[in-house]
C-alpha cells in the first residue's frame, strides 16, 4: 500500500474524528461567553493543520 493511501485513509479517518471531538466541545460551550466561544473556534479551526501538515509531509517522501 502506498504512503498517499495510507495518508489518505488517515487524513480522513482522524478528520473525521477531529470534527466528531470538536462539535461535542462546541456543543459543551454553548453557554459560555461569547469572547471564550469565539477563542475556541479559532483555535479548533486551526489546530487540525498540524496533524495534516506532518501527514502530508510524511506522504510525500520517497
Amino acid at each position: 500500500m502506498s504512503r498517499t493511501l495510507i495518508a489518505l485513509i488517515l487524513g480522513l479517518a482522524g478528520f473525521t474524528a477531529y470534527l466528531a471531538a470538536a462539535v461535542t466541545m462546541a456543543d459543551h460551550l454553548a453557554s459560555a461567553h461569547w469572547a471564550v466561544q469565539s477563542l475556541y473556534y479559532v483555535v479548533a479551526g486551526l489546530l487540525w493543520v498540524v496533524p495534516a501538515y506532518w501527514l502530508i509531509v510524511w506522504a510525500a517522501r520517497k
